[in-house]
């Protein structure tokens, strides 16, 4: 056996929250690395140009797979509760079923993403000195998208089972063999930004393979040779999983939209959000990391009837996540000039990156009340309300409050846009934690095993 599995439905709420967060935290930094590390030796070696279209392209990648990420968020769900009821036939039947859609879906996506990767980033208004750039770089990530998804499919199979531990081992893979390999392809080899996706695709399968052998034969994940899922299984991962996939593609479309008002400001701005973003990623780990380790807990108690605990990990969850964001928020936002100029010199990039990250730096504690609350909800089998509560966070707030302000203050309104609809997002889940009826939902009951 592997590392070991946490059973959330007894035992201190805060100590495990924060044993079980740590890896995930942990391992969220590697990924965010993972990103900075490629946008470092990019910026530094190839220019502003290659760092803007990296950026632009991995919010096109993004979006594509977010339908199925958000398949992988129901994964999550079903997979904890059937642990915390102590379900294993209907634990094994279901991880089955995942896979199989999952990694259909997947597949397919690749392919069609390859294919139309030119026209996607024409329609978002690349600026033209990017667009050719941006296009190979996009289409060689497409090529190896499977891989993408499969590491992170895996992490998110363990921690339903209470493993946060082992995905950082496959997950350090990763991050070393792609800063290894970056300087190499781009400069040694010459392969240029082309060169950066292929190292990321070398990376990613490397990782995967060593998640997949490793889950099977150290960590007692219960995978099979795939079969066809039963129509009663489908329908039930299908009925979790289209609003989880939707609300995801909800976010990423309006990470999409925000993006198309970025590229009207022109290169500058385009190459300083690229690298403004890598420093917003920081910010988020906290949330993310929160999010998905009460996702695990609330599920567990959720699938054994525990409501009470599950009322105490809100309350402690939110208070965990109250602290370290602040904290981290504060440590961004005054090193944030120096932490820009990291990644590209030009004075008019590092202005706007600067710019951005300072106006939003203190709230994203309110994209953390949104990840905790949205977390337990999501536990439930609310999948449908936090797609609806998505909408309007992305497309009701977010993306119109950005629009409007840029039309009003220019470039500094992207950033003031924002903020507010961070703030304005988080009493929508605040609303609908405490009114909703998430609790009545049951997605579990005796004849799944």
């Amino acid at each position: 056996m592997g590392n070991k599995q946490y059973d959330f439905t007894e035992g201190s709420i805060i100590k495990k929250m924060i044993l079980f967060s740590s890896p995930i935290f942990l391992t969220n930094i590697l990924q965010t690395s993972y990103q900075v590390i490629d946008s470092l030796w990019v910026g530094n070696l190839l220019g502003a140009n290659a760092l803007g279209a990296i950026a632009i392209s991995s919010t096109v990648v993004f979006t594509i797979l977010s339908f199925i990420i958000g398949i992988n968020t129901a994964a999550l769900t079903l997979l904890s509760q059937h642990k915390g009821a102590k379900d294993e036939e209907g634990l094994k039947k279901s991880l089955n079923g995942f896979v199989v859609i999952l990694g259909s879906m997947t597949f397919v996506l690749g392919i069609i993403g390859y294919f139309v990767s030119g026209h996607i980033l024409q329609w978002m208004g690349t600026p033209d000195d990017i667009l050719p750039l941006a296009t190979v770089y996009l289409r060689i990530n497409f090529v190896g998208i499977l891989f993408l998804f499969g590491y992170n499919f895996i992490a998110t199979v363990l921690r339903s089972l209470g493993d946060s531990k082992t995905p950082i081992k496959f997950v350090l893979l990763a991050v070393i063999l792609n800063a290894i390999l970056d300087p190499i392809f781009i400069s040694v080899l010459d392969f240029g930004l082309a060169g950066a996706a292929y190292a990321t695709i070398f990376a990613q399968g490397t990782a995967f393979l060593y998640g997949l052998i490793y889950s099977i034969y150290k960590a007692g994940v219960p995978f099979s040779i795939p079969f066809l899922p039963t129509m009663e299984q489908m329908k039930k991962i299908f009925k979790l999983g289209l609003p989880s996939g939707l609300s995801m593609m909800v976010i990423s479309g309006g990470v999409l939209a925000i993006m198309t008002v970025v590229t009207g400001f022109g290169e500058d701005v385009v190459a300083g959000f690229g690298a403004a973003q890598r420093l917003d990623s920081l910010i988020m780990i906290p949330a993310l990391t929160l999010g998905s380790a009460i996702n695990s807990m609330a599920g567990q108690n959720i699938g054994a009837g525990k409501w009470e605990r599950v009322a105490d990990i809100s309350k402690n969850g939110l208070l965990l996540i109250a602290i370290v964001s602040v904290s981290l928020s504060a440590i961004v936002f005054f090193s944030a000039e120096h932490a820009i100029s990291l990644f590209v010199q030009d004075p008019n990039t590092v202005a706007f990156g600067t710019m951005y990250v300072k106006t939003v730096a203190f709230f994203y504690p309110f994209l953390g009340i949104n990840f905790v609350l949205n977390g337990v909800v999501r536990a439930a089998g609310a999948m449908f309300q936090v797609f609806l509560l998505n909408v309007l966070s992305f497309w009701v707030l977010r993306f119109p409050l950005t629009y409007l302000f840029s039309l009003w203050l220019g470039e500094r309104g992207i950033g003031v846009g924002m903020a507010v609809s961070l703030l304005l997002s988080s009493v929508l889940a605040i609303c609908y934690y405490r009114y909703g009826r998430w609790r009545d939902i049951k997605i579990i009951d005796e004849n799944d095993g």
